[in-house]
């Protein structure tokens, strides 16, 4: 089957609330839709890169840029195939959340047109998969108590703090003291942390932390295996795992020993099955992270969770916790679940009246003569 065309869409969301990590701060989420069409099917991906390339080296503009000049002209001769967007599109070195999105897109399509959902396609094996919360850095800690309390209350299963120097030990103290030993309770740095923070990290062992996630810069992986010789707190990589290759190397190196599998930051829901496949021959725990999504990403992200792997609840979250209004369906948190989508392909289609209201910009690009 040939490949129409491709929509590049640009939408913008109103967060609920701002939020902060040691990055930045977002006040909405600025997103790259990309609908492949095919015959009488299309398929929809999302682009994880954000505004400006702090979290990584892309950024929105770019890969709508990489897309719509690079990707689309070397996909067009292999069709509707998504088994051939990995390889079609390996000369070109990096943007591996553009290449994701092509690639999510063209899945998507493919599987609505064979009738198969994307769980099954890669291999899950549950209906609904336990949900935690990422709450970002507060003004105070008051303020902070306040919005973990919310979530507890709402019934998430693990509430993540975001840290950073000078955000970290007496915030942490306070949640756990509040909250007591029962809450699941995790730290994400963002890489805000230099090796020389070694030792004070190490204090976070007094609060039983279920990990520590990616202090170190993404490419010091023996700081971070130096961390985890030194601390009971697991340590866990986000940043520093872009392929299955690296996964196995930062598991050889001892610089974690769980992972944070987001399919933008990897390249895609299939290199994310092979994390998932390393991680789990290693008896190492995966869970699967947030970049703010739409429903759309959301979608896809929860049929990715469902692989047996996925023993940690990630931060999928439900749709009111960053959206008063998505481009889907909402997405309710029950008893500290979501569902699993089991429709064809991603499970979700956009609200055309939703989709429409957020719209920044489209763009139609032809495939086929």
């Amino acid at each position: 089957m040939k490949i129409d065309g491709v929509e590049l869409r640009e939408v913008a969301l109103p967060l609920v609330s701002p939020f902060r990590t040691s990055l930045g701060t977002q006040h909405e989420r600025n997103a790259l839709l990309v609908r492949v069409v095919g015959g009488e099917t299309e398929g929809w991906g999302e682009c994880a890169a954000e505004d400006e390339p702090t979290y990584s080296p892309e950024y929105l503009a770019g890969a709508a840029d990489l897309i719509r000049r690079f990707a689309l002209p070397a996909l067009a001769p292999h069709g509707l195939d998504p088994a051939a967007v990995g390889p079609a599109l390996r000369h070109l070195r990096g943007h591996v959340m553009a290449k994701a999105a092509v690639e999510t897109a063209v899945l998507d399509c493919w599987l609505r047109a064979h009738g198969v959902s994307l769980a099954q396609h890669l291999g899950g094996v549950r209906r609904r998969v336990r949900v935690g919360v990422s709450v970002g850095i507060a003004e105070t800690v008051d303020a902070l108590l306040e919005t973990v309390d919310k979530h507890l209350t709402a019934g998430y299963a693990r509430i993540k703090l975001k840290i950073e120097p000078g955000w970290d030990l007496e915030p942490v103290r306070a949640v756990r003291e509040t909250f007591g030993p029962g809450v699941m309770l995790t730290v994400d740095a963002n890489t805000a942390y230099t090796p020389a923070d070694l030792r004070h990290l190490a204090q976070l062992d007094a609060y039983g932390l279920t990990l520590i996630e990616q202090p170190f810069a993404p490419g010091d992986l023996r700081s971070h295996a130096a961390l985890a010789a030194r601390l009971d707190t697991p340590v866990c990589l986000d940043e520093s795992i872009t392929s299955a290759r690296d996964a196995a190397e930062a598991i050889r190196m001892g610089a974690c020993s769980i992972i944070n599998i987001k399919p933008g930051r990897v390249g895609g829901y299939l290199e994310a099955r092979r994390v998932h496949d390393v991680a789990e021959a290693n008896g190492v725990p995966v869970w699967c992270g947030g970049m703010l999504e739409t429903g759309l990403g959301r979608a896809a992200n929860l049929a990715l969770a469902g692989l047996p792997g996925f023993t940690l609840p990630g931060d999928i979250s439900a749709t009111e916790r960053y959206y008063h209004r998505d481009i889907t369906r909402p997405f309710v948190l029950d008893g500290g679940e979501l569902p699993v989508p089991q429709g064809p392909g991603i499970g979700v289609t956009p609200d055309p009246e939703a989709l429409e209201a957020c719209t920044t910009s489209v763009e139609w690009i032809p495939l086929s003569a």
